[in-house]
């Protein structure tokens, strides 16, 4: 039986969480090797000064990540990963010497696999029929968004269930929320590089959209005073934990600031946090300084595995009515069984435990890309999903993606990220988390580099 003991000062609440996580750290750095036996729970809880049953809620969320086993007469002990099948199946058909870095999504394993499986076959012989035969509540039912409350401190947000609506993640979110505020005609602001999905959403929907001057923290407040002024916006869309595509963690002060000139001009914030739940450094919401003028949206997508498309939305009670109806247009109410899946992660400490997972794998990928992007020009983040690399030379997007393309990379190109009348940063995003393999990752990052040295070349034009 192993002598390794975690430290009862490294702990937090909720404290089974917090051990399954020291534990699962331990394994995973081979403190902890294949086959050690774990010690019983009461004398793990006595060595540590807890109760038994924390050590066996922290011992069963292990098993759910498929880190330990049982048996009786032998206890508890580590699961030799190395002999079981890491990869029970392929997400896409994808040929061995192909590298597709272009979608931001979270890294995954057989725990993943075994947590999913285990959920359902759960909510299999313990479902409420009320969740598959009703048709309402459209804003989600109690439990769900009594249990969003958890789940959004765990965010920095403190909540009301009544202020919380579930969403299909933060697209369908996102969408509610801006034809809720906005009229055709209204101008939205964002950031210059902002979210793949914003342009478009603003062409569909009417919307004059304009970018805001960003510095190392994000928006700038001077910029955004300005253009409350002269162009009278009703809403600003922002990013500021982790953004996407440009990878920039504003700090507290920055938020402050942005909150403080939204309260002056009466603007609303949409404020989308679907990568905050993973990092370590999160920030105060913005929506907790300005909460009758701001929406907040985050989803499971990003900290968990990417088919849970379950989030919530966090609405003034001034706006709950013109969210809840476009929220009906746009697809009626959230999938009430995801909305299960996902409650019950939450209160078994499942999605916690995924998503502290996801930021320790994360770290090893922002290792390797450092190591590897070395006196490059990019940014990144040990949580982020993604880095934003900036090309040298007479290099732009777009030639650059399609040379990768040629070496079997696929990156994703800075066009869509582009806010109107933004200047090209000549940029490419990297997904960290699309290549399973971390030396695959390595060598897919290999190949861009020796992309980046040589000159461009014309791409051959075929006329037949």
């Amino acid at each position: 039986m192993t002598n390794w003991r975690p430290s009862r000062d490294s702990l937090l609440s909720p404290l089974h969480v917090s051990l399954a996580a020291s534990i699962a750290n331990a394994i995973e750095d081979g403190r902890l090797p294949p086959g050690e036996q774990l010690p019983t729970h009461r004398k793990l809880a006595d060595d540590l000064g807890l109760s038994v049953n924390t050590v066996s809620k922290a011992y069963d969320v292990l098993r759910r990540q498929n880190l330990i086993d049982g048996q009786i007469g032998r206890g508890s002990y580590v699961i030799d990963a190395a002999s079981s099948d890491d990869q029970p199946f392929k997400l896409e058909s994808e040929p061995d010497n192909q590298f597709d870095m272009s979608i931001s999504r979270p890294l995954f394993n057989r725990q993943h696999v075994d947590a999913m499986h285990a959920a359902l076959k759960d909510m299999q012989s313990n479902l409420n029929p009320a969740l598959y035969l009703s048709t309402r509540p459209n804003l989600g039912h109690e439990t769900h968004r009594k249990t969003g409350v958890k789940w959004l401190s765990h965010c920095g947000l403190q909540a009301k269930p009544n202020s919380i609506i579930m969403t299909n993640g933060v697209t369908h979110g996102m969408s509610a929320a801006l034809s809720a505020i906005m009229r055709p005609g209204d101008v939205i602001m964002s950031d210059m590089i902002t979210h793949h999905l914003m342009a478009s959403s603003a062409v569909y929907f009417g919307y004059r959209h304009f970018g805001l001057e960003t510095d190392e923290y994000g928006i700038c407040p001077d910029a955004l005073e300005r253009a409350c002024i002269e162009k009278s916006p009703k809403a600003l869309y922002m990013l500021p934990s982790l953004a996407n595509p440009n990878v920039h963690m504003m700090p507290e002060f920055r938020r402050r600031q942005i909150a403080e000139v939204a309260r002056k001009h009466g603007l609303y914030i949409i404020e989308n946090d679907a990568f905050g739940p993973v990092a370590a450094d999160r920030q105060l919401p913005i929506s907790s300084l300005i909460p009758d003028l701001s929406i907040y949206l985050t989803t499971f997508t990003k900290c968990t595995v990417s088919g849970l498309r379950v989030g919530y939305a966090v609405v003034p009670d001034h706006l709950m009515p013109a969210m809840t109806a476009r929220l009906i247009v746009f697809g009626w109410m959230a999938t009430p069984i995801m909305c299960e899946l996902a409650t019950r992660w939450v209160e078994d400490g499942t999605a916690l435990a995924l998503a502290e997972w996801q930021r320790r794998e994360i770290a090893k990928r922002h290792e390797i890309a450092t190591q590897e992007l070395a006196g490059l020009n990019w940014t990144g983040h040990p949580a982020s999903l993604h880095l934003w690399l900036k090309l040298s030379g007479d290099w732009d997007s777009n030639s650059f993606v399609a040379h990768a393309r040629e070496l079997n990379v696929v990156v994703a190109p800075e066009s869509p990220f582009l806010s109107p009348k933004a200047i090209p940063q000549n940029a490419v995003r990297v997904s960290v988390g699309s290549i399973r393999e971390k030396e695959r990752f390595r060598q897919g990052l290999k190949l861009l580099v020796g992309l980046l040295g040589r000159p461009r070349e014309p791409m051959p034009q075929v006329s037949f």
